[in-house]
């Protein structure tokens, strides 16, 4: 379908990001279009040779309120919303001396870089917040069978062309710019709206209802498509918030083929684990569970502990860093297959190291605070659920509470910490053994807790005499605390809770073990 010959020929141009916008404008009046502009756009045009008229000899009204007020006025928004095969709209513009305006130009006040900058505040966000912008967007948009409406400036390029050789534009393509039109201006109103809810928050706690809205919005932009999904016979697609990027949406990849969904997959939950820990750390994950964790005095140490708790497992893994990979880490890497590694960064040498394996991908990610997270959504049949993210490990030492009768070291507790948050990383049922700060065993998915430690003991490849044990959720019955007696455990962390406690608490005692109790369950799903 083709709109009729344009019998007017105007365009509005008003934009904050200026990408491209002079050779646009200029073509514009190769083509004989009159442009309205203001501001800030108006000056940048003229400086570069476009001749512009300006909106307030449109409107007879000055800018005013420091550029609050410039567009939002019967003249403009006449001409953008008239129906031009509607006699009486046509009329009432004649009438009122209003002309059709053909086009709009518009792209919004910079919010979402705004409340990114440190120190920002509220004043200075709200200024932030464009309202003729969106305004002149949506009337376009609502007629957007007689006017073309541009928010992106990579659009540029393709309508250009398609406006010098006529003047009909196919009703396909001023729909698709309509509907990204609609899209960038939701997407506007729904970061504002999360701004606000932040103010409103404050210092609120994870389990603070007021986080949860009773209307959540999601705008998403393709990013990049899949080879496939879970299996070859599912459509994939990576999709990030449109604005500003964060978190695997910002990630450089520095080699290898494109990653699949399950390498972000495990991608993620790698990189998760690895950002709970201050001290070299490296974490090797398989179908989205880890395989291998420790702490090191250097990333080599912690890399080789880490792969050495399950060294079968660790081949074709997805490796985790929170530090750079230097050349004698990356040396040792390179002796396996790994899927993925990814790191704050690689040295010069690591670089030359892994890039002679084709198959390997790397990726370097910024290191985050786990505050910055969104809320976590999971779609179920017809709907969501929505949560906000588990960014807590324990509780502060002095709230800790201790069971048995033997009293732990400062570096059993300082293992049992460490296990914990392992073991808020790992499918549940989850049992984590630890000693010396990595990984020996690690239970994982299991239906029964009984299961996943006898499976923890399974899977260790060093001896689990003294190691400490981490549970994610309570234990129901004293077996658990029974079978890790038969490893050799020394101590327990669990949350404690269950109706069972003073059974679970004597068979510590029968052992000789200590127990430490947070209070803070971890289940993942």
């Amino acid at each position: 379908m083709q709109t009729k010959s344009w019998n007017h020929k105007r365009a509005l141009i008003s934009v904050s990001d200026k990408t491209g916008i002079v050779p646009f404008a200029k073509g514009l009046k190769n083509l004989g279009m009159e442009i309205l502009s203001t501001g800030g756009t108006a000056k940048h045009l003229r400086e570069n040779g476009v001749e512009v008229t300006d909106v307030s000899s449109v409107t007879n009204f000055p800018e005013m309120m420091d550029g609050r007020v410039k567009t939002l006025h019967p003249a403009i928004h006449g001409g953008l919303l008239g129906l031009r095969n509607n006699p009486e709209h046509m009329s009432a513009m004649e009438k009122h001396q209003i002309r059709p305006i053909d086009m709009v130009v518009v792209n919004l006040y910079p919010f979402a870089k705004t409340i990114l900058k440190p120190g920002v505040t509220p004043e200075e966000a709200i200024e932030q917040i464009d309202i003729g912008g969106p305004s002149m967007i949506r009337s376009a948009s609502k007629n957007h069978e007689s006017v073309l409406v541009l928010t992106d400036p990579s659009d540029y390029e393709m309508i250009l062309p398609l406006l010098e050789k006529g003047p009909e534009i196919g009703m396909d393509i001023r729909r698709n710019l309509a509907r990204k039109a609609f899209a960038t201006t939701g997407e506007y109103d729904r970061r504002i709206a999360l701004y606000f809810e932040g103010l409103l928050s404050g210092e609120e706690t994870q389990t603070s209802e007021s986080q949860l809205q009773e209307t959540l919005s999601l705008s998403l932009t393709k990013i990049q498509s899949l080879r496939y999904g879970e299996n070859p016979h599912q459509a994939a697609a990576l999709y990030a918030p449109a604005g500003e990027r964060t978190g695997f949406a910002n990630a450089s990849k520095l080699h290898g083929k494109e990653l699949s969904y399950n390498n972000f997959l495990d991608a993620q939950a790698a990189w998760s684990l690895v950002s709970e820990f201050s001290d070299p750390s490296v974490v090797i994950v398989k179908h989205n569970n880890p395989c291998g964790v420790s702490l090191g005095k250097t990333l080599l140490s912690a890399y080789i502990q880490a792969r050495d708790t399950d060294p079968v497992s660790s081949f074709g893994g997805v490796v985790a860093t929170n530090r750079p990979v230097d050349q004698e880490t990356a040396q040792e890497m390179s002796k396996i297959f790994l899927e993925v590694v990814i790191a704050p960064g690689f040295s010069k040498d690591a670089l030359d190291i892994l890039m002679k394996k084709k198959d390997i991908r790397l990726l370097v990610l910024k290191m985050e605070s786990s505050s910055k997270r969104g809320l976590d959504l999971r779609n179920i049949d017809g709907a969501f659920l929505v949560q906000t993210p588990d960014t807590l490990v324990a509780p502060p030492l002095s709230d800790l509470k201790f069971e048995g009768d033997i009293k732990p070291t400062d570096a059993q507790v300082a293992d049992a910490l460490f296990a914990f948050a392992v073991g808020k990383h790992v499918k549940s049922n989850a049992i984590i053994l630890v000693k010396d700060r990595m990984t020996i065993g690690i239970g994982a998915g299991q239906m029964s807790r009984v299961d996943s430690v006898r499976l923890s003991g399974m899977k260790a490849t060093r001896s689990t005499q003294g190691t400490i044990l981490a549970s994610d959720a309570f234990f129901p019955f004293r077996d658990g605390i029974d079978e890790a007696a038969k490893l050799g455990v020394a101590g327990i962390i669990q949350p404690g809770g269950s109706i069972r406690d003073a059974e679970v608490f004597q068979a510590v005692k029968d052992h000789g073990m200590f127990m430490i109790l947070t209070g803070m369950r971890h289940f993942r799903h």
